[in-house]
């Protein structure tokens, strides 16, 4: 029964990554084996643990943070299912996670993801999700530093949402919402009070609904209009066809 039950995290753990990496670039079939082989090697971690680098977070949200001397927190960005947790900065960050989250430690397929010759397709996802952190990081400096705090917790919310729908866990209008108020203080740069009276003017508006952990989007076109918020698009494939639903299967097969 134990192993059954691990066989099946792992196979989500799979299907999750050939998901995720497949929007952004078509995967040949020695591709999907790496994933296959990396999918095994699941870990787990309490939330508040520091995470290792050269991962695959495949479930739970992780944050990159600055700690200050007087213990005061900033959150540069979250890391959510099928992100890579990568340790290029260890140092000026820490990758903690907020929620218990699982890892599947992932060293060959950073390793063939630079290798374009042998692996184009996910030596081409893995730039494709470097180029959006940068771009996540330069929307975040701008909610920052040219948004009201209702206009950040909008912003936040709906980047929140495409981030999750494309690997399957948020709808249209409705997503997990673990975050503590605390939390989202320290990602938009509010106090907790200030947190705590946008969200209720949200919610008194009719745009959203907290509740149960989960964000409910009431009028995502409206939040949308209101921060001037542009979707997240999937970079142009340029290294094939998305892989075939044969070379999928494979990936996401419960493994022996």
């Amino acid at each position: 029964m134990v192993s059954e039950r691990l066989a099946g995290r792992a196979a989500r753990a799979g299907e999750l990554m050939a998901r995720r990496f497949g929007a952004l670039s078509g995967l040949s079939g020695s591709d999907l084996e790496l994933i296959e082989a990396a999918a095994r090697r699941l870990e787990s971690h309490s939330a508040g643990a520091d995470l290792p680098g050269r991962r695959i977070l495949v479930s739970g949200w992780a944050s990159r943070r600055r700690v200050m001397s007087d213990g005061a927190r900033q959150i540069f960005s979250f890391v959510l299912p099928g992100d890579p947790c990568e340790g290029r900065r260890r140092g000026a960050v820490s990758l903690v996670a907020l929620t218990p989250v699982e890892t599947v430690e992932a060293p060959g397929l950073f390793q063939a993801a630079e290798d374009s010759l042998l692996h184009a397709g996910l030596a081409e996802a893995f730039e494709a999700m470097r180029e959006e952190e940068e771009r996540l990081l330069l929307d975040h400096i701008v909610r920052l530093g040219r948004l009201t705090a209702y206009e950040r917790m909008a912003h936040l919310l709906l980047e929140l949402r495409d981030r999750l729908a494309r690997v399957g866990l948020a709808e249209e209008r409705r997503l997990p919402m673990p975050l503590t108020q605390e939390t989202l203080a320290d990602a938009l740069g509010l106090s907790i009070v200030h947190v705590n009276r946008t969200i209720q003017q949200l919610r008194r508006e009719g745009l959203i609904e907290l509740r149960s952990g989960i964000a409910v989007l009431h009028d995502p076109d409206a939040l949308a209009e209101l921060c001037a918020y542009e979707p997240l698009r999937a970079p142009r494939r340029t290294s094939g066809p998305a892989a075939n639903v044969e070379a999928l299967a494979r990936a996401t097969a419960p493994l022996a």
